[in-house]
């Protein structure tokens, strides 16, 4: 993940600069690279860098030939050799980075450029020659945005990759939009994204197709493999996770065959054996090709001493053969983390901080071992209805409204967690759960393939479509493994802490008494109210309004988690 700053429309911009740097400057966690800044007219983009692909040519803001377009970047677009190929005018490019195509796909499809794109990302572009800006996130809001106004400073505005370094100068923020587009030629924000799938009233009826969907998603997970630095997968022991790291195993070991006959059709100084951190990339047919190869496929797990993640994972592990990192932590880590992670997450939500935790203390040790980035399991059970309380849905209907509804927001919970957790470290998540393609086919099943009945567990159809016993991609044990939400399945005596913690910092009276600026917006539990006092250590209350507390749906539960729900009870007391 790279960081970005950027204002348009600022009366001084020059005075204003110093400052715009030093708000860049607080995400540089981000983008531990290189900084980069332009400055055109009243407008500024400063650019903190994450150097994945085209490493030593992708500095950013990248800029046009006669520098009168900017642009900055946080993200990946997997299909960029595609979009070189098929531009309409031939462009000059300046790197090799595959963030530059936004540029040639604006001049010639204007602010109907993002609907090109197939990525993850955030970008602000500025046209010196129209005096105009334009902002974008991508469809599901995978990589993290925000959009700011200052009544100091009326008809500026201003973007960044986070919270912190808006709210310094700006005293309204909002989530910028998942799949829209602002423009500043007309001051309104669009959406660009309009896949089949986004009503919540429309009930599909595609026939369910396994084959199908197995080959899409592995077709998903190839194309993140698109990397010129190390990396490896997030592994939990879940089903979600297990699968991307299965798929991309079997990808690491297609191009360690396809880099074995390389070197014995050429000379062997044209292959990089030894070192194995080579380039993998989209070829210009869309598929995935590279001149050298990782040896062996990094995997990482964290949770407490013998917990059901790090039990499951190391079984997956040794199943796939990949290189496992088996990390603990203690629960004293994990509590005298809080603060910080609140701080990255810019958020007080229950479940996500718990979840958070060990996956921000992971990716800092994955980061120390020099890896850059990673791929995760985010967006399965909001697509399949993974979570236990799915178990109530009372038709299809609601099943399928339920599912979109959470896709629509998982900015603001999952994509923010795992986003937030590995940028605080300069590490990159990337999901390929939440692929547009991919989407397009699982969205659009027939819900009723994928309700939880008597005979058939939360994600069957996911399951059934990877049960191949003639050429297995996970043991039986794990492919059919109940749901675990990863702030359970690190250790349950995680969350039992953080409670106990909870109520030594509340007291009944302050649950009474909430603060006056949280509005309506109160705590329903000491942990969260306690959680809420540590985000107001850090950010004002008009951050606030940025934050989606979660609690699910067709259950009375006030707690978010997993343990909560009665099936997780039933299933283990059997």
């Amino acid at each position: 993940m790279c960081g970005i700053f950027a204002c348009h429309q600022h009366p001084d911009v020059a005075k204003f600069k110093p400052t715009a740097l030093r708000m860049a400057k607080q995400i540089r966690h981000r983008g531990p690279d290189w900084s980069g800044n332009y400055v055109g007219g009243n407008t500024i983009l400063a650019h903190e860098r994450l150097s994945i692909v085209g490493v030593e040519s992708g500095a950013q803001p990248l800029t046009n030939e006669d520098d009168s377009i900017a642009l900055a970047v946080n993200g990946e677009i997997y299909n960029h050799r595609v979009v070189r190929k098929t531009l309409k005018t031939p462009y000059h490019f300046k790197t090799h980075s595959d963030c530059e195509v936004i540029i040639p796909l604006y001049l010639e499809h204007g602010i109907d450029a993002p609907k090109y794109l197939d990525g993850m990302f955030s970008f602000v572009l500025f046209d010196k020659k129209e005096d105009r800006i334009i902002a974008a996130r991508d469809p599901i809001g995978i990589t993290s945005f925000y959009q700011g106004w200052s009544s100091e400073t009326p008809g500026a505005v201003y973007f960044a990759s986070e919270l912190k370094c808006l709210h310094p100068v700006c005293d309204k923020i909002i989530s910028f939009p998942p799949g829209h587009i602002f423009d500043s030629k007309t001051g309104k924000t669009t959406r660009y994204f309009e896949p089949t799938w986004y009503d919540e009233k429309r009930v599909p009826t595609d026939a369910l197709d396994l084959k199908h969907l197995r080959e899409t998603f592995e077709k998903s997970v190839r194309k993140r493999l698109m990397a010129e630095v190390p990396y490896g997968v997030l592994l939990s022991g879940g089903l979600d996770s297990s699968l991307v790291a299965a798929i991309a195993q079997r990808e690491t070991l297609r191009l360690k065959k396809q880099v074995q006959e390389a070197i014995e059709a050429s000379p062997k100084e044209n292959v990089d054996e030894d070192h194995g951190e080579g380039l993998v990339g989209i070829d210009d047919d869309n598929n995935l090709n590279t001149l050298t190869y990782l040896p062996q496929l990094n995997s990482f797990s964290i949770g407490l001493p013998g917990s059901p993640d790090t039990i499951a994972a190391k079984e997956v592990a040794k199943f796939l053969g990949t290189k496992h990192h088996d990390m603990t932590f203690t629960i004293e880590d994990g509590l005298n983390a809080l603060s910080d992670v609140i701080y990255h997450l810019e958020s007080y939500d229950v479940t996500t901080i718990r979840a958070s935790t060990p996956m921000f203390l992971l990716a800092r040790k994955i980061k120390a071992m020099g890896v850059k980035m990673v791929l995760s399991g985010e967006g399965s059970d909001e697509i399949f209805g993974g979570y236990l309380y799915f178990h109530a849905a009372p038709d299809k209907e609601s099943f399928q409204a339920e599912t979109v509804r959470r896709v629509k927001n998982l900015h603001l919970s999952d994509c923010l967690r795992a986003n937030k957790s590995t940028s605080a470290w300069g590490l990159e998540a990337r999901v390929p759960f939440l692929d547009k393609e991919f989407l397009e086919v699982s969205m659009n099943i027939d819900p009723k393939e994928k309700m939880i009945t008597g005979d058939r567990i939360e994600k069957y159809i996911l399951r059934k479509a990877f049960d191949t016993p003639e050429d297995p991609y996970l043991p039986d044990k794990i492919l059919y493994r109940q749901k675990e939400q990863f702030s359970d399945g690190v250790g349950y005596g995680w969350i039992d802490a953080l409670k106990d913690n909870a109520e030594l910092h509340v007291t009944d009276e302050m649950m009474k008494n909430p603060k006056p600026e949280w509005g309506a917006d109160i705590p329903d539990s000491k942990e969260g109210y306690w959680y809420r006092m540590m985000f107001d250590e850090h950010f004002p209350p008009s951050c606030a309004e940025t934050v989606m507390r979660w609690t699910p749906t067709w259950s009375k539960q006030t707690d978010p988690s997993g343990r909560a729900i009665e099936t997780h009870v039933a299933k283990y007391e059997e």
